[in-house]
């Protein structure tokens, strides 16, 4: 092939975008991978992987020169000692915050594939449907019956352990093994079920984890997968897509490389190729191709469409519905409940598990009408508590020391996933007066929670409370937290699918409107949010549009 030149060009190499190189690569495509970060190699560059916390300096915890140099991390668990280089640095990648919005973003080879929580639930057409049934933002042009195929072929090769359930609003996946619950779990699950008449469901969670050999991975129940695992124990680009595309000796992967814009070309209404920035030389290079596969993250894609074609849409490429950078949407948290549950001191759990019970949404759903939209769902689990705990009898001394040998009471918590609606003024923008590390422009966000959500979160926290309280457990509390936008890392919105070019971005097979051949599968395409994990949509979705992409290049009409 001419050099720069491909049949595929995949920006990004997270989820979305491992899982395009893997399909387009596989179909026979020429695939140039382009990622902004470094590389990560599997195994060898999980330096971390293997260390507890007391290899750390300061137990692997934050220092104050952490705290003051990285004013958005420290907001949350990404601030740490031990795997911080796997995580965007706020002062070579700043944003501006018109409103508050916490973004925590992953430059590097797999992306958030290697911090992801690995929850992995499909959708239903009760989510599908809802923004047309309830007039809100546009109609997903896409229902279940459509995507089932492609969530079935995306999970046997992802790895998706869980339970079959028949449940309506959480359809059942192709599943490996499920991890087991808890005694504490198991009964509290049982309480629920029989107190609520089966209207609210505890089961094990969903996690993308090989609890059987599955190509040469295998879940080691270590539970310390955000510093990368050497089995391959879960879904990340380096464990499973990456090496499927290499394999098939069509993959380019191009490290350190921050794609600036989409070439286009106004004649043909296509794109040509893509603008790169070298991220060490700070050189710039063009790489064409006949296909370009947007994938860099929801809002790191947003941009990059902003900034191309400008001189045919000011807003830039996908702008001409008006709805480029708008409908930024994410998962609110932060609520949760816990309490201490009595019995079962003679039993104890044994491993590390990677995973946690769900309650998945009952709120307006089967009957039931609240004074908000939509709903939330639970994720957590029951431990017994460990030497960290506090004990009223002894503060000191030997006694002291032996009653932490022994394992503590069993506690149960629990926090709630809230979906946020798609408001049209809940955006990103670009702000030109800042600049990156490279002189690049910005975004600024300008998102936040808004009457809906709000009426909502009383209800996840009172609703946690009561169901405890009614599984028997005592001393339960309850808090709402902090809910601001970004904290789930579930970004989507900000280039919506829909059915007509004039109100949104992209068509049903996730191409833009206004290039045919430029294909977004990241969380940007999403119309909705639902209220569970969306990587596993993203997967499917990226599978499907694909799959399209291959078979419309080889009829000539790309």
């Amino acid at each position: 092939m001419a050099e720069n030149v491909y049949d595929a060009i995949v920006v990004g190499s997270g989820i979305s975008g491992g899982w395009a190189a893997k399909e387009l690569t596989e179909k026979g495509l020429k695939v140039l991978m382009l990622e902004r970060g470094k590389d990560i190699k599997h195994k060898v560059d999980y330096l971390e992987a293997n260390k507890e916390a007391w290899d750390y300096p300061h137990r692997g915890q934050r220092t104050q020169e952490m705290i003051n140099n990285y004013p958005v991390l420290k907001r949350d668990y990404p601030l740490n000692e031990r795997n911080l280089d796997w995580w965007a640095s706020d002062k070579d990648s700043p944003y501006t915050e018109i409103k508050r919005f916490d973004w925590f973003r992953g430059y590097h080879v797999g992306g958030r594939s290697l911090m992801w929580g690995r929850q992995s639930y499909r959708w239903s057409d009760l989510y599908f449907e809802e923004n047309a049934k309830q007039g809100i933002a546009v109609d997903w042009p896409v229902r279940y019956k459509e995507l089932e195929q492609w969530y079935s072929y995306v999970e046997k090769f992802a790895g998706i352990s869980g339970s079959k359930e028949g449940l309506p609003e959480l359809p059942d996946s192709e599943f490996l093994p499920p991890m087991d619950m808890t005694c504490v779990e198991k009964d509290v699950a049982a309480r629920i079920k029989q107190h609520y008449k089966g209207i609210r469901k505890m089961i094990i969670g969903r996690c993308a984890h090989a609890t059987v050999p599955l190509n040469d991975r295998q879940c080691q129940f270590r539970d310390k997968c955000w510093y990368g695992c050497p089995f391959g124990g879960y879904f990340s680009t380096q464990s499973a897509t990456l090496p499927a595309a290499e394999k098939t000796g069509n993959l380019t992967l191009r490290p350190w490389s921050i794609v600036t814009k989409v070439l286009y070309d106004k004649d043909t209404k296509k794109a040509t190729g893509v603008e790169v920035l070298d991220a060490e030389t700070n050189k710039t290079y063009e790489y064409k191709a006949k296909i370009i596969f947007l994938n860099a993250s929801t809002l790191n894609s947003t941009w990059i469409m902003m900034n191309s074609a400008t001189d045919v849409w000011e807003g830039g490429l996908g702008s001409s519905s008006g709805e480029l950078g708008h409908n930024l949407m994410d998962h609110h948290l932060g609520v949760y409940a816990f309490g201490s549950f009595e019995g079962y001191e003679d039993r104890y759990t044994y491993g590390r598990r990677a995973n946690g019970v769900y309650i998945p949404r009952y709120r307006n759903f089967f009957g039931d009408k609240r004074d908000y939209l939509r709903g939330f769902g639970y994720q957590g689990g029951a431990s017994r508590t460990g030497w960290g705990r506090e004990i009223a009898e002894f503060t000191i001394g030997a006694e002291f020391k032996e009653e932490l040998l022994e394992p503590g009471p069993w506690q149960f918590g629990m926090g709630g996933f809230g979906e946020i609606l798609p408001y049209h003024e809940n955006k990103v923008t670009l702000d030109k007066s800042k600049k990156d590390k490279w002189g690049l422009n910005v975004l600024a966000f300008d998102c936040e929670l808004k009457e809906n959500e709000l009426k909502m979160r009383k209800d996840m926290k009172d609703d946690a409370q009561e169901m405890l309280e009614a599984a028997g457990l005592k001393n339960v509390q309850a808090f709402d937290g902090d809910g601001t936008p970004g904290r789930g890392i579930h970004e989507m919105g900000t280039a919506r699918m829909g059915h007509d070019p004039k109100t949104s971005v992209l068509n049903k097979w996730n191409q833009v409107w206004d290039a045919k051949n430029v294909f977004v599968t990241d969380g940007s395409f999403m119309t909705s949010a639902a209220c569970q994990n969306p990587s596993l949509t993203y997967m499917a979705f990226t599978a499907r549009a694909a799959d399209y992409a291959v078979s419309e290049l080889k009829k000539g009409n790309l």
